[in-house]
């Protein structure tokens, strides 16, 4: 196995990571000072959540918010 591929590999699972990260934060994690998110919109996070990855990465909770807007 080639050093570009071992990169790629670990690239993805990094992303693979972060995503799962943030989907247990979504659910079990920090409470949100504005109220409960409504449960349909936490439904199709996680359905988007499981769906292949588009390359797309979350720098923090304002890029999330403005990538969903």
């Amino acid at each position: 196995m080639g050093t570009k591929t071992i990169e790629k590999q670990l690239s993805d699972l990094t992303h693979q990571v972060d995503l799962l990260r943030s989907a247990v934060y979504g659910v079990v994690g920090e409470s949100d000072p504005e109220g409960q998110y409504r449960p349909e919109f936490v439904k199709r996070m996680i359905k988007l959540a499981r769906k292949k990855s588009n390359g797309v990465k979350f720098t923090g909770r304002a890029d999330f918010l403005k990538r969903i807007r």
